[in-house]
């Protein structure tokens, strides 16, 4: 970074209040969501950009948590391009991460697996592959189009299911399972579990004369019964959907064995569609189960999908009772022995590091977010970005409840003219533009302004602003003092903005952009 006068927001701080008991959905950009738990940590699994494998740490399965980047995938060969749908499995002392990789030809996916050196699952790891997920004996004879790869264990076996095509070029996707002679290998042929158009809703659009399509499948075992859900209809088309077998019979292996559920488990509402995909995963306290699945983010044919997790039940019957997907910006209770973080003032952060994030959820869509040497940097656009969509990314502190508050943060404008800042006093926040409640006050480059504002979950209302100038370097200082219903805001030490507004009286601290990439660093917070 250019050395400079930094941008600073200066906030006054009260103690804590108690911890926040609902969050608001959805949780972060992504698809194919995969979330495993491992004593008290949870891992969310996914593949940022088609090119590489991330593990998103966590302590809630309603946070995504501090990215860690397993594997990169190589300039060139087989599984250079089109990484997909990656999960993590805890097996026999090691992690396992099954995904699909193509050479930039979708005809070309197979399935592959990263195994970790030990059982820390930031450990190193080795790539073994592609799965003999063909015809023949061997599964090779020829090796075929393979995705979404799962393993279960069941009576002391191990084996794999997945989706693939019937025969090389068809386009048709079934549900195939085989044995395992190891996590990293097959030891048998695949067999055919099902067909994928029994009913017209499997069907990508739901009619005669449309083509089947089974994929995503996942694994839910609960009081000695074994179901598999999995995601059918058109993935970048509202049919997107949940359907369900249960394995009725005692071979996995035969196909008599698995009766399929007539009607789809989950679907889309007029508010929450194309959902699919999904995970499942004890709360905290384990008394709890948990779904997490993507949806989509329009309408339009395409993939631009964001992640939601809520709470699922079983019934009476013993059949898991899925419910129907939540709407987008409500908030529902955090997970039964949910253990949020308090933050102790005063609150000191870098931004700097990996480490630094730990306090923080990211909103936003996953590869406009960085952690880079010089700070945090929040709407960083890739030079391809993959299903890339802006959503006036944020950083947000999990744990505060502040009133009265005192914070600065150094904020470098990188590219773009439109807002960075901070957001204060703020509650329920997830992804998108004005997906909050609270206040915001930030600078505008390409007007040379500074505003204040507040936003209500939908939309923004501006509540002040004055002119200001930067400079070249495109850095400054800003501080926001925020006492009871009086707030100021002021740029390199000279107060711009006075005025008084009581809608929200407390909540969290975070940073935001808008249609800008802006660096983040030295994150303060005081008592007044």
């Amino acid at each position: 970074m250019l050395a400079a006068k930094p941008l600073i927001f200066t906030l006054f701080a009260a103690l804590p209040a108690l911890a926040a008991e609902t969050f608001t959905n959805p949780i972060g950009e992504g698809a194919d969501p995969w979330l495993t738990r491992q004593g008290d940590q949870y891992a969310w699994c996914q593949a940022p950009g088609n090119r590489q494998v991330s593990l998103w740490l966590t302590d809630s399965p309603t946070s995504l948590g501090t990215e860690h980047v397993i594997w990169h995938a190589p300039e060139k060969g087989p599984y250079s391009r089109e990484v997909w749908a990656p999960e993590a499995h805890f097996i026999d002392g090691h992690w396992y991460i099954y995904f699909a990789a193509d050479d930039g030809n979708n005809a070309n996916h197979l399935a592959y697996v990263l195994e970790s050196k030990t059982s820390d699952p930031l450990s190193e790891y080795e790539l073994h592959g592609p799965f003999a997920t063909g015809e023949g004996e061997d599964g090779k004879s020829p090796n075929l189009w393979a995705i979404d790869m799962t393993v279960f264990e069941h009576a002391g076996k191990l084996y794999a299911i997945w989706s693939g095509w019937d025969a090389p070029g068809t386009d048709q996707q079934y549900l195939y399972i085989a044995p395992m002679k190891s996590p990293t290998e097959l030891s048998g042929p695949r067999v055919l579990l099902c067909d994928n158009d029994d009913y017209l809703w499997e069907r990508t659009e739901e009619r005669e004369g449309s083509r089947g399509l089974n994929e995503g499948p996942q694994l839910l075992e609960h009081e000695g019964r074994t179901f598999l859900t999995y995601s059918c209809g058109a993935s970048w088309d509202t049919t997107y959907k949940l359907g369900m077998l249960e394995l009725t019979g005692k071979d996995p292996l035969d196909p008599a064995s698995w009766k399929k559920f007539p009607e789809p488990v989950f679907k889309s509402t007029e508010n929450t569609y194309g959902v699919g995909h999904g995970s499942f995963v004890k709360s905290p306290d384990g008394k709890q189960w948990w779904h997490a699945f993507h949806a989509k983010r329009s309408r339009q044919h395409g993939w631009q999908r964001a992640i939601f997790v809520q709470p699922f039940s079983f019934g009476n019957d013993g059949l898991p009772d899925f419910g129907e997907p939540v709407e987008a910006g409500s908030p529902i209770e955090v997970p039964s022995g949910t253990k949020t973080p308090s933050v102790s003032l005063p609150y000191h952060a870098k931004l700097t590091d990996a480490a630094d994030q730990n306090d923080f959820a990211y909103y936003g869509h996953q590869q406009f977010y960085a952690v880079r040497d010089d700070g945090a940097h929040l709407g960083v656009v890739p030079k391809e970005p993959v299903n890339g969509y802006r959503s006036g990314e944020k950083l947000v502190l999990r744990g505060g409840d502040f009133t009265d508050l005192a914070a600065s943060v150094d904020i470098h404008f990188i590219e773009g003219d439109r807002d960075a800042g901070l957001l204060f006093r703020v509650t329920d926040p997830t992804v998108g533009f004005d997906a909050q409640k609270g206040y915001f006050a930030g600078i505008l480059p390409g007007q040379e302004a500074v505003i204040l504002g507040k936003t209500d979950g939908n939309a923004w209302t501006e509540l002040a602003r004055e002119s200001v100038r930067l400079g070249t370097q495109r850095e400054a200082l800003l501080a926001v003092s925020a006492r009871g219903e009086k707030i100021t805001v002021s740029v390199n030490g000279k107060t711009l903005i006075e005025t008084e507004d009581d809608t929200w009286s407390h909540g969290t601290l975070g940073l935001r952009v808008v249609d800008t990439h802006a660096c983040f660093k030295n994150l303060s917070i005081e008592r007044p």
